[in-house]
C-alpha cells in the first residue's frame, strides 16, 4: 500500500523547471494508471477542508458551481462506466440533486469510491452510486439537513431537526408567562418561516436519498432503500451532524458495500491518487480538485478567487 510520506517524497522528487514541487503531474499520473487499470472514466472530486481550515465554506462545500466543474471534466469521457473518487464535507443538497441528475444521465453505471470521508450532501451522492466502495478508512456522514439561520452572531447553519426540537421543548414546557421569558430570546432569533423552511428541507432529504437508494444502490430493496433512507436523514439517530459512519456500519445495516482492500492494486492506486490530492491542498492554495484521468481540470482556491481550468 502506498503509504502518505511514500507519496509526499514522490511528489517532492517531482518538480517543474524552477525546482517546485509538481503537484499537477503526480496527481494526474495516478489517475491515468488508475483507468489504465480499470478501464472505466475516472474523475475525483475532492475538497480540502481538513488542509485548509483556512478556505471559506464555499470553496470547499458542495455547490451548483460543482454541477459546472463536472460538466468540464466529463467532457471527451466517453463512458457509460464512471468511477468518481468522492471527499467532502458536504454542502447544498440542491446542488447535490443537481450532481446526481447530471452525472446519471452521462453515464449509466457509476462507482463511488469514498478513500476518506464522504459526509451530508457527499453521503447522499454516494447513495446514488450503482456500486460503492469503501476502505476500512472510510467514512461516510448524516443526510440530516442543515439551514441557513440569521443569528445574533450573523448567519449560521443549524440542523432543521435540532430546530423543530427546540420548539417542541418550548411548546411543551414555557407553559406560563415566565418560563417563556427564558425561551423568548432563544426563539426570536427565528425568521418567521424557519419551521417551515426546516421540515421542507427534511422531507426533500428524505425524498432524494429514498430515490437514489431504491434506484441504483439498493434497487432490488425497495424496504431496505426506506428504512436506510430515513436512519441517515433523522438527525435524531446521530447526536452530531458531523458523526463518521464507518463502513461496517452500513454492512451490518445489509448494505451492499465493496470492500476497497479486496482488490489491492485498486486499492493502491485508489490511494495514491487521494494521496497525491491531500498533498496538493496542504502545499498550495487550492480548496477543491475536480479532475479527470485524461488531466482535465477545475480547481478551486481557498480565497474564492476564480476557479482555473486546464486539460
Amino acid at each position: 500500500m502506498p503509504y502518505w510520506d511514500e507519496i509526499l517524497r514522490l511528489v517532492a522528487t517531482t518538480t517543474d523547471e524552477d525546482g517546485t514541487p509538481d503537484f499537477d503531474r503526480v496527481r494526474r499520473l495516478f489517475l491515468q494508471l488508475l483507468n489504465q487499470h480499470t478501464g472505466r472514466d475516472t474523475i475525483v472530486y475532492a475538497s480540502g477542508w481538513i488542509q485548509r481550515p483556512d478556505a471559506d465554506d464555499q470553496s470547499v462545500s458542495v455547490t451548483d458551481e460543482d454541477l459546472q466543474a463536472l460538466m468540464a471534466t466529463s467532457a471527451g469521457l466517453q463512458g457509460p462506466d464512471l468511477d468518481l473518487i468522492l471527499h467532502s464535507p458536504g454542502g447544498s443538497v440542491e446542488a447535490a440533486e443537481a450532481i446526481v441528475l447530471y452525472l446519471r444521465s452521462r453515464f449509466s453505471n457509476v462507482r463511488v469510491i469514498v478513500p476518506n470521508l464522504a459526509m451530508s450532501a457527499a453521503s447522499m451522492i454516494a447513495c446514488a452510486a450503482d456500486q460503492l466502495l469503501m476502505g476500512k478508512h472510510s467514512f461516510i456522514g448524516p443526510s440530516d439537513p442543515q439551514v441557513l439561520v440569521a443569528t445574533p452572531y450573523g448567519w449560521q447553519l443549524v440542523a432543521a431537526y435540532n430546530v423543530l426540537r427546540q420548539f417542541d421543548e418550548a411548546r411543551s414546557t414555557a407553559v406560563n408567562p415566565s418560563e417563556m421569558a427564558v425561551w423568548q430570546p432563544m426563539l426570536n432569533q427565528y425568521g418567521p418561516d424557519v419551521l417551515q423552511r426546516c421540515r421542507q428541507s427534511i422531507a426533500l432529504t428524505k425524498v432524494l436519498v429514498k430515490s437514489w437508494l431504491a434506484g441504483y444502490l439498493l434497487k432490488h430493496d425497495e424496504q431496505l432503500a426506506d428504512e436506510t433512507a430515513n436512519w441517515l436523514t433523522d438527525g435524531g439517530n446521530w447526536g452530531s451532524h458531523s458523526r463518521h459512519i464507518h463502513r461496517d456500519s452500513l454492512i451490518q445495516r445489509n448494505i451492499p458495500i465493496i470492500q476497497l482492500e479486496n482488490e489491492e492494486v485498486l486499492e493502491d492506486l485508489v490511494l495514491s491518487v487521494f494521496h497525491a490530492t491531500t498533498h496538493t491542498f496542504a502545499g498550495t492554495e487550492v480548496a477543491k480538485i475536480v479532475e479527470n484521468h485524461l488531466g482535465r481540470s477545475y480547481i478551486k482556491f481557498g480565497d474564492q478567487s476564480p476557479a482555473s481550468a486546464s486539460s
